[in-house]
């Protein structure tokens, strides 16, 4: 089995990748080396900023995945400040700041990359459609996870079991393209 290391502090995001690659042969180290998050137009330029950062510090291969929820009656906020203002507002106040508004279309996007020593790093992109709820909804998952429906479903992420929630995230479907390069690679 290869091992992969995540460096995260989300032990949520570690054990979805876990349970996500198993079956694909690799087995994932969750490493908290933390990295800052610059502010930047897209999730592309903040991850490559963190392997930047990751690979002064740490020299084996490792992936590293930044996501960001993207809503349309927003104008694609909070999208790469997600995880700002999930810490600061919070679902409550994304909550309040859609109250009233009838169409509730929002993508979740994922970037993860892999980085080997003296390499380029391999980039990929996952999405999810889907809409946000008018209140919360489950206890599983994290993040934004309750208050997300996605397309196909009636679940929130929030309700769902993480065998579930893979069968449509955006974080499986970007590590799903991570490991066909990675094989292509060898």
């Amino acid at each position: 089995m290869n091992t992969l290391y995540f460096i995260t502090g989300n032990k949520g995001k570690a054990d979805e990748a876990a349970e996500k690659l198993k079956p694909m042969g690799y087995k994932v180290v969750q490493k908290d080396l933390g990295y800052p998050e610059i502010q930047a137009e897209s999730l592309e330029e903040v991850t490559l900023q963190g392997v930047q950062h990751v690979r002064t510090r740490f020299s084996r291969p490792f992936i590293l995945e930044d996501a960001g929820l993207h809503i349309e009656a927003l104008q694609g906020f909070p999208g790469v400040y997600s995880k700002y203002v999930f810490f600061t507002i919070g679902l409550s106040g994304i909550l309040r700041l859609l109250d009233g508004v009838k169409k509730r279309d929002a993508v979740f996007q994922s970037v993860y990359a892999y980085s080997e020593p003296r390499k380029r790093p391999v980039i990929v992109m996952g999405e999810c459609h889907g809409t946000i709820t008018i209140e919360r909804r489950g206890t599983h998952g994290f993040g934004y996870d309750p208050i997300f429906v996605p397309q196909g479903a009636t679940k929130t992420f929030g309700e769902m079991t993480m065998t579930e929630k893979n069968r449509f995230s955006h974080r499986a479907k970007a590590l799903e393209q991570l490991v066909m390069k990675l094989k292509t690679k060898k």
